[in-house]
């Protein structure tokens, strides 16, 4: 009897030393990871190859160049990056009859994913309806360049809100979140730094636990899946 007490003990104590030991090395990985992170996050400003400022003015001289007209702001802004921006450089899609549906915080339109790397995406976003929702709580910062109609906004404990007609930007610090609105009709140019594959649940969240729409989920990953991997072929991040 006092053997097999004994053997128990043995086997506990064991059983007790492999737990330690697996937690322990599960703590050193997380907190190496944790480290990764926090150092990849002090260099992804290297990777960016879009400037703010630029854009704002490209989305400017879209509207000035078609005044009342969508297609044609898209068709400028197109064709200027293109021109821009090397193939070497950084890969964009010119296709700009590929729409699909995006329904992320409530809100529903449309989008066209020019751009779409590690750290850096650029869409055309909107709809002719109107739409409201959540602007979710990202990675990166969005800069909202508004085309065509507008974007309201507002953020608890205001009384009044945030106007952005055409011309203007909308900058959406990382980690903050709004409400917002594109009364009526409105489309914008939507560029966001920082860690894109993180803001993808958000997009996609909606349509696994509301719409269903399988077709605009497969497209919608297929899509991004493609830019991003068309970039990273070229060694942009």
């Amino acid at each position: 009897m006092g053997k097999l007490s004994g053997l128990g003990e043995q086997s506990a104590n064991a059983n007790g030393g492999n737990r330690l030991k697996k937690w322990s090395i599960f703590s050193v990985l997380l907190v190496l990871f944790l480290a990764t992170c926090k150092w990849l996050d002090t260099i992804k400003d290297g990777w960016y190859v879009f400037d703010t400022a630029s854009l704002h003015e490209l989305a400017r001289a879209a509207i000035e160049s078609s005044p009342n007209n969508t297609s044609g702001m898209i068709q400028h802004i197109v064709a200027n990056l293109t021109a821009t921006y090397s193939s070497t450089q950084i890969h964009l899609n010119p296709d700009s009859n590929e729409w699909i549906f995006n329904n992320a915080g409530g809100a529903m339109g449309a989008m066209y994913i020019i751009h779409a790397s590690i750290t850096e995406y650029l869409i055309i976003f909107g709809t002719p309806l109107g739409t409201e929702g959540h602007t979710g709580l990202h990675t990166a910062d969005d800069y909202f360049h508004i085309l065509v109609g507008e974007q309201w906004a507002f953020s608890p404990g205001q009384l009044e809100m945030e106007r952005y007609p055409p011309g203007s930007v909308h900058h959406l610090p990382r980690g903050t979140a709004k409400q917002y609105k594109m009364h009526e009709g409105c489309f914008a140019m939507e560029y966001a730094r920082g860690w894109i594959p993180l803001m993808l649940p958000f997009g996609l969240a909606d349509t696994l636990s509301s719409t269903l729409d399988v077709p605009t989920f497969y497209n919608t990953a297929r899509i991004t899946g493609r830019e991003m991997l068309k970039n990273l072929l070229i060694g942009k991040v």
